[in-house]
């Protein structure tokens, strides 16, 4: 079966620059690597096709030959036959750094960086409803690593310097041989920071760091709700050897109240009244989250879970000037315990009640009869 053009196996043309060849190879090594397309055999025939145009397309001079003689240049035994077209496995291993970042271990500084970087730690704070809709400021304390005094977080002796590693020469990574491509794994003896501690503090035993407690004063925004994630950068465990330090996460838990009821940015509660100021009507004063007072003027023939709405006297957005909205929810209470004046007087209210008086039970019933009947 002959060969196709390498130009059709890329999808590109012969005026393509180097840089568009190398942009067309990525996404065709991406779609059909084989760790992404595990014992897919077609896959990995492109993925071996795609890599041995680019071998030779990459390259200026065999490009010039392909383009003056095709696959002929190439014959009998010339470079490009099978494998990558005649790039080395060192430039393989590097167009795969660049191409798809950690694979083979990635680029050694971030590398580093990760390996070094302290852990991330959580704090689970509770406050109240009030303290999220004012925000506030509290103390914490909690256990973690801060840098070793002594040594400075290096993890040697004060005076000495970490050694280079003997088993990757400080690189960090190794690379080995898989088959026909170059794997770059993380070095399992200094775990990718290139170095070796051989002479370690005796504060810290060369970690670098120690346990210790700690107190930091957090800021709770405006307007927290329950299972907000606060992120406090830098503030979580010591790096080591140098490596930054973790993230601090607060996760807030807002204790429920014996009043407001919340959801998202408004609230809820409900205010009894009497059948009497039900029906004549009246004016309530309710609290309000922010301590204070707000009145609310019920009109007369107001049904039990009538909903009242107090613009802004909610809770506040986070990170924004304005807020939600307080719903106040009338629950009509029937009095109970009567005396018997109280008895008397609702005995006459009941003998000289109309139809008019109430729409709702006169509807029922014609409803009911309605039914009885049919």
């Amino acid at each position: 079966m002959s060969k196709r053009d390498y130009y059709d196996v890329l999808g590109i043309n012969k005026s393509a620059s180097p840089e568009q060849i190398k942009s067309a190879y990525r996404k065709l090594a991406v779609k059909y690597h084989p760790d992404k397309n595990p014992g897919d055999k077609s896959a990995e025939d492109k993925f071996k096709e795609a890599s041995e145009a680019y071998g030779i397309l990459s390259d200026k001079s065999k490009k010039e030959n392909y383009d003056n003689f095709g696959h002929a240049a190439f014959e009998n035994g010339g470079a490009g036959q099978g494998g990558f077209g005649g790039f080395s496995g060192s430039d393989f291993s590097d167009i795969f750094e660049d191409f798809f970042g950690d694979f083979g271990g990635g680029r050694r500084n971030n590398r580093r960086s990760s390996n070094n970087r302290g852990s991330d730690l959580r704090y689970d704070l509770s406050i109240t409803l009030e303290d999220a809709y004012l925000g506030k400021k509290q103390n914490i304390q909690f256990s973690s690593t801060d840098k070793c005094n002594a040594c400075k977080g290096s993890g040697s002796k004060p005076g000495h310097t970490p050694d280079r590693c003997t088993y990757c020469g400080g690189n960090g990574k190794i690379r080995s041989n898989q088959g026909f491509f170059t794997v770059q794994q993380t070095c399992p003896q200094c775990s990718g920071s290139g170095e070796e501690i051989t002479n370690p503090c005796n504060d810290c035993n060369g970690a670098g760091n120690k346990q210790t407690s700690k107190k930091i004063s957090v800021t709770i925004p405006k307007g927290v709700d329950d299972g907000t994630r606060i992120r406090l950068a830098g503030k979580g465990e010591a790096g080591t050897r140098g490596g930054a330090s973790g993230d601090l996460y607060l996760f807030i838990n807002v204790k429920s109240h014996n009043l407001f009821k919340r959801s998202d940015v408004n609230l809820f509660f409900e205010f009894p009244i009497s059948i009497a100021d039900a029906a004549l009507g009246t004016t309530i004063e309710i609290p309000t989250i922010d301590g204070k007072k707000a009145k609310i003027k019920i009109p007369d023939g107001t049904q039990d879970g009538k909903q009242f709405r107090l613009k802004g006297k909610g809770m506040p957005f986070m990170r924004r000037g304005d807020y939600g909205d307080l719903y106040v929810q009338v629950k009509t209470e029937v009095p109970v315990f009567l005396n018997k004046e109280q008895k008397d007087l609702l005995e006459r209210f009941r003998k000289i009640e109309n139809e008019k008086s109430n729409p709702s039970i006169r509807k029922f019933f014609e409803k009911a009869k309605s039914f009885w009947k049919n």
